[in-house]
């Protein structure tokens, strides 16, 4: 969800810059604006003196004004923290068996999965990341499978070996995936 938010942000903030610069560029160039464009010519300014100071004796002008800053404050600090925030498990709690806990690299488990899961009948490759937290992590898989492969039997194969095995060398008490199923790019071949 947030790589969709970045992009329809990054895209509306482009789209409008680009309007608004493309505009004054062109009047300055000496297009004529239509009537009810703010900028008029090539010697006027953007805003006025007079439309800085138009709604300032309104009594709804600076609670909107502030109202308006304060939800862009909030939305940029929003944006920020999710920015920031880590989107894989860094690490694994592993149940050691004495109560203490060991811990596991969140990559390590990564790449044992995608290693096993590469093993497979009819896996060209995978990828895998963990999400979630230290003591119940959730597993996203990606399988590439080649063109004679079986989804079903890849699927279960993949639930039934590779993440059961993960699973169970971490101590887990489970281990819920996600897995996308993807084809390779193949030539079509030629029936006779």
């Amino acid at each position: 969800m947030l790589r969709t938010v970045n992009r329809v942000l990054l895209a509306l903030a482009g789209l409008v810059l680009l309007v608004l610069g493309g505009s004054v560029l062109a009047v300055g160039l000496g297009a004529s604006p239509p009537s009810w464009w703010f900028h008029d010519g090539r010697r006027d300014v953007l805003l006025s003196a007079a439309d800085r100071t138009r709604w300032r004796d309104e009594g709804w002008f600076w609670p909107t004004v502030i109202a308006v800053l304060a939800l862009l404050v909030l939305l940029a600090l929003w944006w920020l923290s999710a920015q920031l925030r880590r989107r894989r498990l860094g690490e694994v709690l592993v149940e050691s068996g004495d109560g203490e806990g060991a811990l596991l690299r969140g990559r390590a488990l990564e790449n044992v999965l995608a290693g096993e899961a590469e093993t497979l009948d009819g896996v060209e490759h995978a990828q895998a990341a963990l999400r979630g937290r230290r003591a119940a992590p959730r597993a996203r898989v990606g399988l590439t499978l080649a063109p004679d492969a079986t989804p079903s039997d890849t699927l279960h194969r993949f639930s039934s070996e590779v993440l059961t095995r993960a699973r169970d060398s971490a101590g887990l008490a489970s281990l819920p995936a996600t897995v996308r199923l993807r084809g390779v790019r193949h030539r079509a071949e030629r029936v006779s």
